[in-house]
This record gives C-alpha cells, structure tokens and sequence, in this order.
C-alpha cells in the first residue's frame, strides 16, 4: 500500500498526464502536495519507481511514465490492527527511509583547471541529504587538478548550490562570457573579477565583471573510491 502522499504523487502525476500529455514539474509537484522542498518530491518519486508504479524516461526533462495504478479501492492509508502472523500475503516492499538519499541534477563535467564548456544533461545523481542544506542543488564531475589544495580532487562530485551571488573567498562556479565554466576561489581585485586556483601550479584568472556570472557555491564533495 502506498503512504498517503504517495498516493497523491501518482494521481496528481497521471491527472495531468491525462490533461497535457507531459509530466508536472518537480515545482508543480511540490506546491501541488504542499511539500516543504523538492527533495520530498525526489524521495517520493524514488519510492514510486522502487515499487514500480512511475518510470522515469532516459534523456527527457520532466518525463515520467505512470506504469500503473494502485489498486482499486485503495484509499488513503488510516490505521488498522495488525494482520494475524499467519495471513498469507506477499510480503510488502520496504518503506524507503525518509532522509538518506536524494537525487539532484548532475550537469556534466567541469575544468578545476582550464575552464571548458558548460555542460547541461538529465543525469540525476544520488546524495547523501546529510550533505546538501536549504537551497537548490546541482553536481558537477571535477576535471583536472587546479584545486586540489582545498581537497577537490579529480573525478570528485562538486555539490553545488544555485546562486548568483558570492563573498570575497567562497568557492564558485563561475560561468565565463557565457560559454565556459570553471570552479574556483572568487575574489574581487579593484574593478576586476579574480578567480583564484588552490594550486601553487596555477595562475589566478583575471575578468571584467560583466564577463564573470556566479552559477553557484560549492556546498559539498562527493567523493568515489
């Protein structure tokens, strides 16, 4: 049986498939069930895929397919005795925990180095909720070596808060002329915008302001060994 707020994931998902032919969006979900945070929204859509009732299409933004219904008659869950030991019934699927993992965008492959291009993609990327705080969240793969003297290594996951605001020392993701990304110390040097490396090997960066848009701050590491 479904928990009540899943119940009502899955109707409000299927109504509006019905209505638009797409999928709501995580905001739409979120306000629609009264949540607090789109992370609930992510536990719940995790739980439906788990139990298989909801499956998200690969490389489509808001794309979930309802695969089926809960079962007529089934209402709102309220509380009842417990069935006999010897009832015999398939043995139910296990409640998904409430606060260990949530799933967040993972927008491709950023230069701790030399800044590249700024990569979008639908990969979701599993987090500890324990690492991420208020906020919207995003992960970006490290590539390279420039800040390995702040413990950011190659291949680490930055777990990075949407913003576009920083303070003189934070740790951004600085989109450049709108075209490349990179992962760096943000400093204001005069009239100039530096972008300071955590390696001796590297040499600060150096723009105009109007050449240097904050994405994000780092809020958190993911590492895999």
């Amino acid at each position: 049986m479904l928990t009540r707020k899943q119940h009502e994931l899955i109707c409000f998902i299927s109504d509006r498939l019905a209505e638009t032919g797409v999928s709501p969006s995580f905001e739409e979900m979120k306000e629609a069930l009264d949540l607090k945070s789109k992370s609930g929204v992510h536990r719940l859509i995790s739980a439906l895929e788990e139990r298989e009732f909801i499956r998200r299409l690969p490389n489509r933004a808001r794309a979930l397919e309802v695969l089926r219904m809960p079962e007529r008659g089934e209402r709102k869950p309220v509380a009842k005795a417990p069935k006999p030991a010897s009832a015999a019934a398939a043995p139910a699927s296990p409640p998904t925990p409430a606060n260990d993992v949530v799933e967040i965008p993972l927008h491709g492959r950023i230069a701790a180095g030399t800044p590249i291009e700024a990569l979008e993609g639908s990969t979701m990327l599993p987090v500890p909720a324990a690492l991420l705080g208020a906020g919207e969240h995003y992960a970006l793969e490290v590539a390279g070596d420039s800040m390995v003297e702040a413990g950011i290594l190659d291949g680490d996951y930055a777990l990075i808060r949407r913003t576009e605001t920083a303070r003189d020392g934070e740790i951004v993701v600085a989109l450049i002329d709108d075209a490349e990304a990179t992962l760096k110390y943000f400093r204001k040097e005069g009239a100039m915008v530096r972008l300071d490396p955590a390696n001796r090997d590297y040499t600060p960066q150096r723009y105009r302001p109007d050449q240097v848009r904050v994405q994000g701050r780092l809020a958190g590491l993911l590492r895999r060994y």
